[in-house]
């Protein structure tokens, strides 16, 4: 039985994706940064303590087949100044180098390494983004998962370990905190939101789709040696994204439109440029790559996803709803 070892495996993705490997029939060992409570995870743990250049891999790796290395210091837009840059290359850098180092003489096979899209930059433009554009990455995270991979290629150029890299849009799905956490509370107030006049297009992944294409990597050898990008199939634009996730949770949709000139601005005036480019730019991807060269496809529609997600969602609020 194949053994595999999940870092990061007490987080969002981490916990999904070891209980489906679990359920497969894998044997799985999840990294963790301090040990669980009593009965809080279903597989073997290992505890690592902080990831970075020193961490310690030996007693996780015991025994394990294929690395998947989820582990990391996740986007924060608010982690923009001097000692931003250091702190995510000790951790997503450093820390994924001294991993695959590791890995390579414990005699693990396969390393899958969960990137991000904004190794390509913050917008697509018109054109969607595929795994031969170059890499462009512009804020301290997304430098980070470049270097990251450059670190795992360097890594791995001189062992049997072979590496797999996923570039992951915005992921979503049950348990999602950050900025999709904060979309799903302001959906389901009674405010209107002013993006009715937006006209982007983002391409985002279900938690269970990106889980899949994670074990779909896991059993398939076609996958070793490749990069791919991932989405849910479809590409959907800010207003569009609000509508949906407002019929889910059974509000009405409240848009008014405003030139997005004008929320850039205002963007701008109040210090949160970042989170207006996400709300009013494009940043689509192509996954035509993975269909092709694995044969995979993901098992849920965006419309199921947002439907679970908001189910999620709304089953875990305690409060009391405010008016539609």
């Amino acid at each position: 039985m194949t053994r595999v070892l999940v870092t990061g495996a007490n987080g969002f993705i981490g916990q999904a994706l070891c209980r489906e490997l679990k359920l497969a029939g894998f044997e799985v060992t999840g990294a963790v940064r301090d040990k669980p409570g009593r009965d809080q995870a279903p597989f073997d743990t290992a505890t690592t303590g902080a990831l970075g250049p020193d961490t310690d891999w030996h007693e996780a790796l015991t025994g394990a087949e294929i690395v998947v290395h989820l582990a990391g210091r996740a986007h924060a837009t608010d982690e923009t100044g001097a000692g931003a840059p250091a702190l995510y290359r000790r951790i997503n850098v450093e820390g994924t180098r001294r991993l695959a180092e590791a890995a390579g003489k414990s005699g693990a096979r396969r390393f899958i390494f969960l990137s991000s899209v904004k190794v390509h930059g913050e917008a697509s433009g018109a054109s969607a983004f595929t795994e031969r554009d170059s890499p462009a990455p512009e804020d301290p995270y997304g430098i980070s998962k470049w270097e990251a991979e450059q670190a795992l290629a360097q890594a791995t150029e001189r062992s049997d370990l072979v590496p797999v890299i996923l570039r992951a849009p915005l992921v979503y799905g049950p348990g999602v905190k950050g900025n999709f956490g904060s979309l799903l509370r302001v959906c389901d107030g009674p405010l209107p939101l002013p993006f009715g006049a937006v006209r982007n297009r983002r391409s985002l992944i279900y938690l269970a789709n990106l889980t899949a294409a994670i074990r779909e990597c896991v059993t398939n050898t076609r996958a070793e040696g490749k990069t791919f990008v991932l989405r849910d199939g479809e590409d959907i634009s800010t207003p569009e994204l609000i509508r949906r996730l407002r019929a889910a949770l059974g509000r009405p949709a409240r848009l008014v439109s405003l030139p997005p000139s004008s929320l850039r601005r205002l963007a701008g005036i109040i210090g949160r440029k970042g989170a207006a480019m996400r709300l009013l730019d494009s940043l689509v991807v192509d996954d035509g790559l993975i269909r092709a060269s694995l044969g995979w496809s993901p098992p849920l529609t965006l419309d199921q996803g947002l439907r679970l997600t908001a189910e999620w969602f709304r089953a875990q609020r305690t409060g009391p709803r405010g008016p539609a």
